[in-house]
């Protein structure tokens, strides 16, 4: 009875630490929301504003289709795949590679495929799924990533896509949505398309060429909505680590309570023992 009551404390014990750890992880998680869903807050307005420009200077232009604009047949996709370097963040990366492998599955026989993984998560899922990597090396997607740190993977889409080795790029990631739902999106980034434009009422005046603008605009239109996905995805890695650990650290409280009433229970038991081997003691002394 003893070496059990002493296995119940020790589980209590190593319950609450744990409980302690997931709900600093809980507010470290909170903490870190709030500047990731400033980041993307203030992004989106600029990518809306430059993608205006992008289509305006397009409908402008001389050449019948810009390259990175034009509509070609599809050989290869290339799927970029956004993840976090770390779990503990419930099914975030699950859901990504899921939506990825349904991706694969369903494309036709004849459509070839490459996959990007962006953070180290997707990287793994990719190798242990033997896919064919466009480029086989690690993202890491840090909590204060900055622009320049994946500048250089993006050159690396556009220039593949020019020499036609892929002819679409797709972004798979998370969306953060709120603070309680991440959904999965599925977004085409290449062949830039401009649909739903916002420029009817705005009159652009250009100091150039337009051509020779919009040859530079673009990529850089790529880069930074590129970009804009992964700190959408930094923010919901956030909240997902944030909701996971909240529960986590509930269904702790829930197990050390249960514990405890197992304990007790046990201890009550081990007294009323105690006192009957007394009381059984002091009958059999006053018997003699």
């Amino acid at each position: 009875m003893a070496g059990q009551l002493r296995k119940v404390k020790n589980r209590i014990a190593a319950t609450k630490k744990t409980a302690q750890i997931t709900k600093a992880m809980n507010m470290v998680s909170a903490s870190k929301l709030k500047s990731a869903e400033n980041a993307i807050k203030v992004y989106r307005p600029f990518i809306a504003k430059t993608r205006d420009i992008i289509v305006h200077l397009s409908s402008n232009s001389d050449l019948t289709k810009h390259p990175l604009m034009e509509k070609r047949p599809i050989k290869n996709i290339c799927y970029l795949l956004i993840s976090s370097d770390r779990g503990l963040a419930g099914a975030f990366n699950s859901n990504v590679c899921k939506e990825l492998t349904k991706n694969i599955n369903q494309l036709d026989k004849e459509k070839g495929y490459f996959v990007l993984p962006i953070g180290f998560k997707a990287y793994v899922y990719a190798k242990k799924q033997k896919y064919p990597l466009l480029e086989d090396k690690i993202i890491n997607v840090k909590d204060n990533i900055e622009f320049g740190e994946i500048t250089g993977i993006i050159h690396i889409i556009i220039e593949k896509y020019l020499m036609g080795i892929i002819d679409e790029v797709v972004v798979i990631y998370n969306h953060h949505k709120n603070t309680l739902i991440q959904e999965i999106k599925t977004d085409v980034v290449l062949p830039v398309v401009d649909t739903n434009a916002n420029d009817s009422l705005i009159n652009y005046e250009f100091d150039g060429e337009v051509d020779e603008i919009l040859n530079m605009a673009l990529p850089i239109y790529i880069e930074n909505i590129i970009y804009s996905y992964v700190l959408d995805s930094k923010a919901s890695e956030h909240a997902a680590r944030m909701n996971s650990m909240k529960s986590a650290t509930d269904n702790a409280t829930e197990v050390i309570s249960n514990l405890e009433l197992l304990y007790n229970r046990a201890r009550q038991a081990a007294i009323t023992l105690e006192i009957t081997d007394i009381v059984g003691g002091a009958s059999v002394v006053n018997n003699n």
